[in-house]
């Protein structure tokens, strides 16, 4: 029987839409004659989805009872009894009530693929298991309900399903997705706008991944190696030279001009670990590419650009910038340089050569040269054309050399040749040299044959000698290359722990080991012994197709008894899986301490929300401390009011603590405005309104005190970009809160000044606090004093700025206190409209996301 296909439905957050979605393609196949049933649906209370479901058959769950309470899950056996063509199973990453045939529902899922049954599922992108530490530290709270990513990999059709997080947060507000005691918390917890933007880059980066995992496997599958150019990868290859900028930013420009392009740079180290370029200069020219948008990579290799195409292959490259020759010419011409051989081999890829103020023949840096390995065929070709070249010249020489001074020539030959290629290469040198000395220089002439004893002496002590120098050349390169293998070997663990003390994420670390060791992909897995037959997690992972068990790595270090380094790529080294050890260890420190911080670490976000919160309480009680107290002072002095008292006295008292009360209760509503307002809650429309007409309404909220205001505003006053009712709001927040603050016979004084672009209004009233004041000094805005923060002064500020506005509040004067209200200005071009009007007239600017 064919297995089954899965379709998931992905979301980046509750609420976006992924249980309707799937309702209705089960609608849509059953349209088509498909035989679709639903075996679980999670409505939630929402209404569109349980109408929707309505509309579908429901196969019936079965109930289970857990500590004595019933829960309902999706009966297995009914569904594979029922049969569908297609199922719909909603929450793919539930935990299933214990007593369940399976412990989670992917694995009920697993039996309904199995029986060849298709299955339309749902899922969060925060219940991933590689994805769940990420979630946390963006949301604060921790994932109990994850699912292997294997399990989604395997899916045959991944959806995403997305809502912008400003439309979800709306969805939200208006009861589409949680129950109304439940909405506010969810706005100013987990359903940040930050939140949900970062939940969402996180869905649409893994399903891309999936993408281009999916379009790799196609390409492998059918034997593609050229680049297919999806999108522009442009490749700057690094030597560390100093034409490293002048590359980097001609590689930059290039991916600016073509939308959606990528920059990488690649430095290719030598195999032997000598690295050319200093440690600082590579460090620069990384620190400007990723200045720039691009990312860094280091790989090795001794065939530079065999390396550096290799790499291009690997990352789909479409282009590489190199930098034009430093060699001089004769160096060209005896063997082409890394520009010309990429050129001929690199087939599809277009290569860019940047001219720059180093290019051949201009002084370049001394830079260490590692020895070659010995025995290339170079070497064996000078071992054999030196000796013939040497031999041309001592015959021309005949008349002038004796035997001893031709095969000190050739010896001098010989240990050129050791030095060059080793130990083979000299003997072979030694080998032709002897018997070109034998035949040219020996009695009888032009014969092998040796007609005198002195003449076999010399021939014997030239081959020792020759071996011998051989020899010691041979070890001298071997120890050269072991010395510089132990060098790259402390460089890469110094920049490993450097990196760990720097506090860099798991992920950072093992792309430093994936690049140091030229591996395809690194992964650290990790397992809890506490739990029996505990199988093995991805803590963190770079590269293409990473390891997610032991047994899938082409080689495994263990760091410590439940945490292992499985990489994939190529068989690596007794030395280098040494090397693999020590990074290992790093990489289990940098674990241990990242896990303890996790225990005891605090959360800025949420930190600093309780700080806020905490701050708003704090001026809360200080606000409230007044009315309160003139309230129960009033109704104390009415409650033992003496019976002579007159009905005017009773009156005034019950007038204040009238007055005390409505105090209170606005400063109650204020603190409720400014919770809801962080919390994104408000709604509010910006677009041009009338000041006029603002001015009015705000005075006419006042009552009678607001008539004695002092106002001076200009005759042609422009529009501002407001919300009217909430500006309306602002405004007589601030009058009446200097109108609290002002003596009777000299009221606040509201202006209004019109600056390029801004409106500014002022009032200013004649504070009853006395504060040190020097004259000629300039204003200041620093908070010692409560008039200053309080709740009134801290909602219209935050309710100013969310309409692009600012709020200054000062003291000017030894008693005289101002806030200055600063919002843009329009031309006044929209006619009959109120200042309380919540629907956007036409032209009207379109509505703001919440905050």
């Amino acid at each position: 029987m064919a297995r089954g296909r899965l379709q998931i439905n992905l979301g980046a957050a509750p609420g976006v839409g992924k249980t309707y979605a799937m309702l209705q393609e089960g609608l849509r196949l059953q349209s088509l004659g498909a035989d679709a049933a639903a075996g679980l649906i999670e409505s939630h209370g929402r209404r569109p989805v349980s109408v929707m479901a309505e509309e579908v058959e429901m196969i019936p769950r079965h109930t289970l009872v857990h500590r004595g309470a019933p829960f309902e899950e999706m009966d297995l056996d009914a569904v594979l009894t029922r049969h569908p063509q297609v199922a719909l199973v909603d929450e793919l990453a539930h935990t299933n009530v214990p007593g369940s045939r399976n412990a989670k529902r992917w694995q009920d899922v697993e039996e309904l693929l199995d029986a060849g049954i298709d299955v339309i599922t749902t899922l969060n992108i925060q219940h991933l298991e590689s994805l769940a530490d990420v979630v946390r530290q963006i949301t604060g709270v921790p994932q109990h309900e994850t699912l292997p990513d294997e399990v989604a990999r395997r899916a045959d059709q991944i959806e995403l399903v997305d809502l912008p997080p400003e439309v979800l947060r709306r969805r939200m507000v208006h009861g589409d997705i949680y129950p109304p005691d439940r909405i506010e918390a969810a706005l100013t917890h987990y359903f940040r706008v930050g939140n949900l933007t970062a939940l969402r880059e996180l869905a649409l980066l893994w399903l891309a991944d999936r993408v281009e995992e999916g379009l790799q496997r196609y390409r492998a599958k059918h034997g593609i190696v050229t680049p297919w150019e999806t999108r522009e990868r442009i490749l700057v290859g690094l030597t560390g030279g100093p034409e490293g900028p002048t590359l980097i930013r001609r590689a930059a420009r290039i991916t600016a001009r073509t939308p959606g392009s990528e920059l990488l740079a690649l430095h290719v180290a030598r195999g032997d670990g000598l690295t050319p370029a200093h440690p600082a200069a590579l460090h620069a020219q990384r620190t400007l590419v990723e200045s720039l948008g691009g990312s860094y990579h280091q790989t090795t290799g001794e065939d530079i650009p065999e390396a550096l195409l290799q790499f291009a292959e690997a990352e789909n490259i479409t282009q590489i910038v190199l930098g034009a020759s430093r060699r001089n010419r004769l160096s060209l011409l005896l063997r082409a340089g890394v520009g010309q051989r990429t050129i001929r081999r690199s087939g599809p890829i277009d290569v860019h050569i940047v001219h720059h103020g180093r290019a051949a023949g201009h002084p370049v840096p001394h830079r260490a040269r590692g020895i070659r390995a010995p025995c290339n065929w170079v070497a064996l070709a000078g071992a054999l054309l030196l000796p013939l070249a040497l031999t041309l010249v001592l015959v021309a020489l005949r008349d002038h050399l004796g035997l001893s001074s031709d095969l000190v020539l050739y010896l001098l030959a010989v240990v050129v040749i050791a030095l060059a290629g080793g130990i083979l290469p000299a003997l072979a040198a030694a080998v032709v040299a002897g018997l070109l000395a034998d035949y040219f220089f020996t009695t009888p002439v032009h014969s092998l044959a040796i007609g005198r004893a002195g003449d076999i002496l010399a021939l014997a002590v030239f081959l020792i000698v020759a071996a011998a120098v051989g020899s010691a050349a041979g070890n001298t390169a071997r120890r050269t290359r072991q010395t510089a293998y132990v060098a790259a070997e402390a460089r890469a663990l110094t920049r490993l722990a450097t990196a760990v003390m720097r506090g860099q994420d798991l992920p950072a670390l093992l792309e430093h080991i994936r690049e140091n060791f030229g591996l395809a992909s690194v992964s650290l897995l990790e397992r809890d012994r506490r739990v029996p037959g505990s199988p093995w997690y991805v803590v963190a992972s770079t590269g293409r197709h990473p390891p997610e068990k032991p047994d899938q790595a082409d080689t495994e270090v263990p760091a410590d008894d439940d945490l292992t380094l499985a990489v994939r790529g190529r068989r690596l080294s007794s030395d280098d899986q040494r090397t693999l050890a020590a990074c290992a260890t790093q990489l289990a420190i940098a674990h241990a301490r990242r896990s303890t911080g996790a225990l005891t670490g605090e959360d800025d976000p949420r930190a600093a929300a309780e700080r806020t919160r905490a701050s708003l309480l704090l001026a809360a009680s200080r606000d409230l401390r007044t009315p309160l107290h003139s309230a129960a002072t009033a109704l104390t002095r009415l409650q033992h009011a003496e019976a002579d008292q007159s009905q005017l006295t009773r009156d005034q008292l019950l007038e204040t603590a009238r007055s005390s009360v409505r105090r209170a209760a606005q400063l109650v509503k204020d603190l409720d405005d400014l919770s809801r307002l962080h919390g994104g809650a408000i709604d509010f429309y910006l677009r041009p309104v009338d000041l006029n007409e603002v001015l009015t309404a705000s005075l006419d909220d006042l009552g009678p005190g607001g008539h004695t205001l002092d106002l001076s505003l200009p005759e042609d006053l422009p529009d501002v970009i407001a919300d009217a009712s909430l500006l309306s709001r602002v405004l007589a927040s601030l009058a009446a809160d200097a109108l609290r603050h002002s003596p009777p016979h000299q009221p606040p004084a509201l202006t209004a000044e019109t600056l390029p672009g801004r409106l500014q209004i002022r009032i200013t009233d004649a504070n009853q606090e006395p504060r040190p004041y020097t004259p000629g000094t300039e204003p200041t805005t620093a908070p010692p004093s409560a008039r200053e923060d309080n709740l009134a002064l801290r909602l219209s500020r935050d309710l100013t700025e969310a309409m692009d506005g600012t709020l200054e509040a000062a003291f000017t004067g030894p008693s005289s206190f101002s806030v200055t209200v600063a919002l843009p200005t329009s031309a006044r071009s929209i006619a009959s409209r109120t200042p309380h009007d919540r629907t956007p007239p036409p032209g009207a600017l379109p509505e703001r996301p919440r905050r």
